[in-house]
């Protein structure tokens, strides 16, 4: 009976880690009542929704301040250009303050459940990539959150030095031109990509699988794409509406 209930649970994680796992895209900010992208409110929300992660981007001031913003301008303000007392004048669309990655991380760590897919954004040279690395690292080991913490970054040369200073880290790289093959060379632990990228590739997701490869793609808000990703196999999307596709 032991061996049969072991057998049983076995089954079931197996069954678990091959289903297609939800993270939301810059937190679940389509919500009722709908709030602001990248906010903390939108973190809040991701966390009751009990799907697999939570995306935001990680941006450096001026000063050297890492915040949270997807685009290179928060209002008319260019994030690298400008210092973050100027920036947080500024609030946010549903009134916010401008967030700190350390003030979203203490949001993230209050559900250890919800992965925190890290975003670092490509900046104008390489040294300052490089820079925007290492403090998003060393912030996210002083916080203790390394377990929960999992990166992307359309910048190879990033990818590359998350591996570099952490080779443990799982890194998935977004720009979608290189092949599943390519991305095991650079010693990248997967692939998240456009999912047009995967459609036009049809055999990737599988080569990657064959691989040892994380598959991901982005920004599926259609419950179609979702399904035809889904019966490939993939193992995560990443979406702007995950209430709708957690339970699919």
């Amino acid at each position: 009976m032991k061996k049969f209930i072991l057998g049983l649970a076995v089954l079931s994680t197996v069954i678990m880690k091959a289903q297609t796992q939800i993270i939301a895209h810059r937190g679940y900010f389509q919500a009722q009542p709908p709030t602001t992208e990248n906010s903390i409110k939108s973190l809040e929300n991701a966390q009751k929704l009990k799907i697999y992660g939570s995306e935001f981007d990680v941006r450096m001031t001026k000063d050297g301040i890492l915040v949270i913003n997807h685009d290179e301008h928060h209002g008319q303000m260019e994030i690298s250009e400008t210092t973050f007392k100027e920036l947080e004048a500024l609030k946010l669309s549903n009134g916010e303050k401008f967030p700190t990655l350390k003030d979203y991380l203490k949001q993230g760590k209050k559900d250890p459940s919800l992965k925190l897919i890290v975003e670092i954004k490509p900046a104008k040279t390489p040294e300052i990539e490089n820079e925007i690395t290492q403090k998003t690292l060393k912030m996210i080991r002083d916080m203790k959150l390394e377990g929960q913490s999992e990166y992307i970054s359309f910048s190879l040369n990033i990818c590359k030095q998350i591996k570099k200073l952490e080779p443990k880290f799982k890194v998935q790289y977004l720009n979608g031109e290189l092949s599943p093959e390519q991305i095991k060379k650079e010693g990248l632990d997967g692939m998240d990509y456009h999912y047009s990228v995967f459609q036009k590739n049809p055999t990737w997701i599988s080569e990657a699988k064959a691989l040892g490869l994380i598959t991901n793609a982005w920004t599926v808000n259609d419950p179609a794409v979702y399904q035809d990703l889904k019966n490939q196999g993939i193992g995560f999307i990443t979406t702007n509406i995950p209430d709708q596709l957690k339970n699919k």
